[in-house]
């Protein structure tokens, strides 16, 4: 009698679990949600290119990942290619999507933009990777601390620190390191921008 109720016991375990595979469904898609989640807001997300304000080193619709680790241990340095949320003065312009450019000046640096070239700190910067020189001047002008002056690569043709100012730490989003597509263009982007020797 004892061991029928023991029997009785174990099939009931296992029916209500045989009868729940919906659940267990469930429960595994909700947690690699929350993983996706988590790993979106804190790791890396993938991004698209809307315009042209970074050819040529990004082109309309490629796709990017953006790592948001590297920015928890060390500071944006010059040459990053960030994402980052619109300032304030960009917020009064009803911009809400994120912004992607190229860090060239950094806090307590002086930036210039005269004769087709960027200067830091009176030094010229020899940049491989714009569109063409720029044909504006501008500055000069010294980055205040905890903020960054960020340029597109397509100089001429760019909506960026040289309109609006300076962008806040806390509105860097990540770093992109990656193309991923189109598959003939994968690889990474940056291209350190070098003083010029004189």
């Amino acid at each position: 009698m004892t061991e029928m109720k023991k029997n009785s016991a174990v099939e009931k375990v296992k029916t209500s679990t045989e009868e729940n595979p919906v659940i267990e469904i469930v429960k595994t898609l909700a947690t690699a949600f929350i993983l996706a989640i988590g790993i979106r807001t804190l790791v890396a997300e993938a991004r698209y290119i809307p315009s042209s304000s970074m050819e040529p080193t990004l082109e309309i619709n490629d796709r990017l990942i953006i790592e948001k680790v590297s920015y928890r241990f060390k500071t944006p340095q010059r040459g990053d290619v960030v994402v980052f949320s619109p300032t304030d003065k960009l917020k009064e312009q009803n911009f809400k999507d994120a912004f992607i450019k190229r860090v060239i000046g950094l806090p307590g640096e002086t930036v210039e933009v005269k004769g087709e070239k960027v200067y830091v700190n009176g030094k010229a910067l020899r940049e491989k990777y714009i569109e063409e020189a720029p044909e504006y001047t501008y500055g000069p002008v010294t980055v205040p601390q905890g903020q960054y002056l960020v340029l597109g690569d397509n100089r001429n043709n760019s909506y960026d620190s040289h309109y609006w100012g300076f962008v806040p730490r806390e509105n860097l989003i990540g770093r992109a390191i990656v193309r991923f597509w189109p598959i003939k263009r994968l690889g990474s982007l940056d291209e350190t921008p070098l003083y010029q020797e004189n």
